[in-house]
């Protein structure tokens, strides 16, 4: 039986190539200057490049850039907790740890406010933001919070996260009334619908328990020759991860994640008027390239996935011009994410970051194998975001708000 019309249009959302495709329409829309939001000053793009050369010369003067991932932020203050910790697993369940505590982590990563920060006991360093979120949920994982068995801590099961409570997760991220956190609740309920969520793909996640780890054991099947592409990582993830996002747009029953709508995308089908990100799903593919292939299996077609349409990408095209508000007003205020508004804002970031990769590759003389996007990413436009931020902006924040819940990435 064919599928129908809804499933089909479904299939074509979760396709890397169908979030380029889109993303690049509503660029074109800039070049011609068609857009509602945005005026696309294309003649800075240069100068972006050059400000993001700078950042790669300072933080990784030899060129090796390591891959932007959730493991980044683990090794913070130069302390590599990850190392430290996983000399209690062995072997192939060392993969399943470490892919246990990456979604955990990436799914806990939503803004967490300017106000929040974490105390970390055993280094006394103070974090926030990003790094913060990383190292508490780090610790929050190392105590046994997602395992339902005393004896094997270290994992993510169903029962241990259906049965987590907002009051453990503040307690564990030092949740008080002078030290807020966006979202606590959304976070709790985002990893509760994990753990509701893991049962219905026992060929993702296993039985007895089923377990978030053991997306190891599928992803090893798909390889050939130890060889996995990015795209069979990126697929189960999206599947596997569907049933758990808030119910925001839905086609044939299915809950589309991070898909949003923007007028200038037409389409003679059921997804008319629909933009793709999959932002945090591609984040979360990032960050199990390194566990997977510590394992064994070779990561290949890495360059299939796209940039990550973010606050501190969005925001470097932003703060050095390349994207101007065409109402300046609008920066005074928050946005919530379906805005057409923010919605424009990501499609041309995940657009621009293409471009900006090519110009950056040729001003190094490497191709897209020997300097893939997401060590671009790494090097890189994530941390000149920040360093833009922070020179504009007391406290670093973005140029432009989107309100969360917890759960928008």
């Amino acid at each position: 039986m064919p599928p129908s019309a809804d499933s089909a249009a479904v299939t074509r959302l979760r396709s890397p190539e169908e979030i380029r495709a889109r993303c690049r329409e509503i660029l074109d829309q800039a070049d011609a200057g068609a857009l509602a939001h945005f005026h696309l000053r294309r003649e800075r793009l240069d100068g972006v490049a050059d400000y993001v050369l700078a950042t790669i010369e300072e933080r990784y003067p030899d060129r090796d850039i390591p891959f932007h991932s959730r493991w980044r932020h683990f090794q913070v203050g130069g302390i590599d907790r990850w190392e430290q910790l996983s000399r209690k697993q062995v072997g192939e369940n060392l993969a399943r740890a470490r892919i246990d505590l990456a979604v955990t982590s990436v799914l806990l990563d939503a803004g967490a406010g300017d106000q929040w920060r974490y105390l970390e006991g055993d280094s006394g360093d103070l974090y926030s933001r990003s790094e913060g979120l990383a190292v508490a949920s780090f610790h929050m994982f190392a105590a046994g919070a997602f395992s339902s068995h005393a004896d094997t801590p270290l994992q993510a099961d169903a029962e241990g996260l259906a049965a987590l409570t907002p009051e453990a997760l503040e307690e564990a991220f030092q949740v008080r009334g002078d030290n807020p956190l966006v979202g606590a609740a959304g976070r709790t309920a985002l990893l509760q619908s994990l753990g509701r969520a893991l049962p219905e793909y026992p060929e993702l996640f296993g039985e007895n328990p089923a377990r978030v780890g053991n997306l190891y054991d599928y992803l090893a099947t798909r390889a050939i020759d130890n060889r996995l592409p990015a795209a069979e990582i990126f697929a189960a993830v999206l599947r596997g991860l569907a049933p758990i996002w808030p119910g925001r747009v839905q086609l044939g029953g299915e809950n589309l994640g991070d898909v949003w709508h923007h007028g200038a995308i037409r389409r003679n089908d059921p997804s008319n008027g629909l933009v793709p990100f999959h932002k945090l799903s591609q984040w979360l593919t990032y960050s199990l390239v390194e566990p997977l292939e510590e394992a064994g299996l070779r990561v290949i077609e890495l360059d299939t996935l796209t940039g990550l349409p973010e606050y501190r990408n969005g925001g470097l095209f932003v703060d050095l011009g390349v994207l101007e508000l065409q109402h300046p007003e609008q920066a005074n205020r928050s946005h919530d994410a379906g805005s057409e508004l923010v919605v424009e804002w990501r499609a041309l970031t995940l657009a621009l970051l293409d471009e900006l990769a090519a110009l950056i590759r040729g001003r190094l003389n490497m191709d897209a194998e020997r300097l893939p996007l997401i060590r671009i990413l790494e090097g890189g436009t994530w941390a000149a975001g920040r360093k833009a931020a922070s020179e504009r902006r007391p406290g670093g924040g973005p140029p432009i708000v989107v309100s969360s819940d917890g759960t928008v990435f």
